[in-house]
């Protein structure tokens, strides 16, 4: 595929997931570990090394959310149908998640309750957000470009074990970050907690890669066909070494070290998904230059013209709400 504005605009919004998922990533993370640090000042230092930039790091979903709706409007009108519940979850765990934050700094007898949610919003956005990461790589039904699939599509055994595989990761995360801004007792914990997580981590990477291949013919010919075969093979070595760098990291007493392993861990991970989804936008379904919002607008005017208004009304209907309209004589 060549290199256009479609492709670039597709470089971009893949960036800002990333951005969110690396970033946002270790703020969850923090509120999953919550249980495991029941002392109320353990808890309060942990929320104040990500009150700086936990609200700031979820801009980084609005860019991708919001850019796959403005540049891919047929992507995005497939997608939505097809992961509403788990999308709607996931908004709904992160909006308790940021009002349990700001409140349990505002009440000493409500303060439990807030932090059970705080921690309870955390995991439920990351479980979701794996979920919906399942979905997209199990494939959508796409039928004249509408979603056709049923509404409980999206969950699915592979589905549930992509969003356990990031709820562990976002631990991951979360105690690395932890190891990287605390000290003494609590870092210690963390440490520990940080080992555990990436052990489950590189486990539950090592169960969806081998899944992963059986689910579609393509990723299976993509992953060991020539010549994507040859960068494909790259990742699983790089992520030895991200594993040794953790495990070395954790176990010499370094800081640095295991955060930026566990984001090459991520980063590596994406990459795969990437290598499997490339040129496709939606699985089997949309390529990225015809998922691109002029591609629509023309097949739309395509073999008449009509009026501009017309065109848009008409493009907001089939691309936004998925719903033909009604042809006009």
């Amino acid at each position: 595929m060549a290199i256009d504005l479609a492709f670039i605009w597709a470089a971009i919004i893949a960036f800002s997931v990333l951005a969110y998922v690396v970033l946002d990533g270790f703020d969850l993370g923090i509120g999953i570990l919550f249980p495991l640090f029941p002392e109320k000042h353990d808890r309060d230092v942990m929320t104040n090394s990500v009150a700086p930039v936990w609200d700031g790091n979820e801009t980084w979903l609005v860019l991708g959310g919001g850019g796959l709706m403005a540049v891919f409007p047929l992507a995005y009108a497939t997608i939505m149908p097809a992961l509403y519940m788990p999308i709607t979850l996931m908004l709904l765990g992160l909006i308790f998640r940021g009002v349990a934050f700001e409140f349990r700094w505002r009440t000493e007898r409500w303060r439990p309750v807030w932090d059970a949610g705080f921690a309870l919003g955390s995991t439920i956005a990351a479980f979701t957000q794996g979920i919906a990461l399942g979905a997209l790589v199990q494939g959508i039904e796409v039928t004249d470009r509408h979603y056709s699939g049923g509404w409980w599509d999206w969950l699915t055994p592979f589905s549930v074990l992509t969003g356990i595989a990031v709820v562990f990761g976002y631990t991951l995360l979360g105690a690395c970050w932890l190891n990287l801004k605390t000290s003494g007792e609590l870092q210690a914990k963390a440490r520990r907690y940080a080992m555990i997580a990436g052990v489950a981590t590189l486990i539950m990477i090592g169960v969806v890669s081998i899944w992963t291949p059986f689910i579609r013919d393509i990723y299976f010919s993509r992953w060991f066909g020539f010549p994507t075969a040859f960068f494909s093979a790259f990742v699983p070595l790089l992520l030895a070494v991200c594993a040794f760098a953790l495990w070395h990291g954790l176990t010499t007493d370094k800081h640095l070290q295991p955060f930026l392993a566990a984001l090459g861990l991520f980063v590596l991970c994406f990459t795969g998904i990437g290598i499997s989804f490339y040129p496709y936008i939606v699985p089997g379904a949309l390529t990225i230059n015809e998922a691109a919002a002029p591609d629509s607008l023309a097949r739309l005017s395509a073999g008449r013209r009509s009026s501009p208004g017309a065109d848009h009304s008409r493009l907001y209907r089939l691309c936004l709400l998925g719903v033909p309209g009604q042809n006009r004589p």
